[in-house]
């Protein structure tokens, strides 16, 4: 489909597209908070041993997505504000991790919401937020394809028939990354709140999970540690905070 045809005709999946990419600040953490503390965590199989694994791989996926974000914040920024909550893009950004992925962000999202619903476990939250988060970040990305490919053309184009549109083509990954310096004064500044949020989260749904089938006597020690890793991450945020405030970070590189 042509550029102007997609532009004088948007699809069904465009429209949808334009719609989450509008609302998405909003409604994404809400339906995260509805389905993660509106239904009750669970033990997969009543088995605790089972569980706990299950705990380990969510917190390795969800980690795995915000190192995505990091590497690719960290080497070559691409906006995904838009521009009056609209789809906008300046420049067709193609370096760094966007030279082997086209949306690489947003995939890191999504590993780091599926780690979430791992951790949670309820059949429920599974069912219901796998197909809303694919179906949302699937119709976003068609919708910035569209305005991608109307406003640069041939060179976007180009760009999507060379670069997979979500799982990263590994090689040559080393060799892009040094093309540009790491600039961790713009990962803190970008990432330091959304991570906080995430992390925070899949704490308090460790200490829901454990309350959902224990009594705080028979975890004590275990609370008290989710408790310690809840004080830290907090006091991180708090300093990255004052550190962006008191524009301490403003320094080096372009953020």
């Amino acid at each position: 489909m042509s550029a102007a045809t997609l532009e004088s005709r948007p699809t069904l999946a465009i429209r949808c597209g334009n719609f989450f990419f509008r609302y998405r600040n909003a409604l994404f953490p809400a339906v995260l908070l509805a389905l993660c503390f509106g239904f009750r965590p669970t033990y997969l199989g009543g088995s605790e041993e089972l569980d706990a694994l299950l705990d380990a791989a969510g917190l390795l996926l969800a980690l795995t997505g915000q190192a995505l974000r990091i590497v690719t914040i960290g080497h070559e920024y691409i906006i995904r504000g838009g521009r009056n909550r609209r789809v906008y893009a300046e420049g067709l950004v193609t370096g760094g991790m966007f030279a082997h992925s086209r949306n690489p962000l947003y995939l890191g999202n999504l590993l780091i919401v599926l780690g979430l619903f791992l951790i949670h476990g309820n059949p429920w939250v599974w069912a219901l937020g796998v197909p809303f988060f694919l179906l949302a970040y699937g119709t976003i990305v068609a919708a910035e394809e569209a305005f991608l490919l109307g406003k640069f053309g041939g060179s976007y184009e180009a760009y999507r028939r060379d670069v997979p549109r979500w799982m990263p083509r590994l090689r040559g990954i080393r060799a892009s990354l040094e093309e540009t310096q790491f600039n961790w004064r713009r990962v803190v500044l970008k990432e330091y709140t959304s991570t906080y949020m995430w992390t925070a989260g899949a704490v308090l749904l460790l200490v829901m999970e454990t309350f959902a089938v224990h009594s705080s006597q028979e975890r004590t020690a275990y609370l008290a540690a989710l408790g310690a890793c809840l004080g830290l991450l907090t006091i991180g945020w708090a300093t990255a905070r004052y550190l962006k405030k008191s524009r301490r970070l403003r320094g080096g590189p372009a953020v």
